[in-house]
């Protein structure tokens, strides 16, 4: 099992159950593929049926399943953990609590993008 030290920052600041799902998954990819990035995608691949990436953590969803096309392909494009099958509804929430300006205008696919942005300027600036 990865320390705490060796989890992504986004994980250490997550809920019990996704520390503990991307842990579990993580360890037996390590036994499958060796340490390294292969390991890496394999667990937060399975961490996105379950969660998905509000600001600077995971988030539970509220229906299990892929967040994108990406996530259900080894090596595919994926949209950074933000949940591309989500209503739009739910996915302006995401923006009025993170705080995306011009979110009244955006497409679903504009507020999924914004959503990817805003995500990781809140990963880069958490403590």
């Amino acid at each position: 099992m990865p320390t705490p030290e060796e989890m992504p920052d986004t994980i250490r600041r997550s809920p019990k159950k996704a520390r503990e799902t991307w842990s579990a998954v993580h360890d037996s990819a390590v036994k499958s593929y060796g340490e390294g990035e292969q390991a890496h995608r394999t667990a937060f691949a399975a961490l996105k049926h379950s969660f998905e990436k509000v600001g600077d953590h995971w988030e539970p969803k509220s229906q299990k399943g892929p967040s994108d096309e990406g996530a259900e392909r080894r090596g595919g494009e994926t949209h950074g953990g933000v949940n591309a099958n989500a209503p739009k509804a739910h996915l302006m929430q995401l923006a009025r609590r993170l705080n995306v300006s011009g979110r009244s205008t955006m497409t679903k696919d504009e507020l999924v993008d914004a959503l990817q942005k805003a995500n990781a300027k809140a990963s880069r600036e958490a403590p």
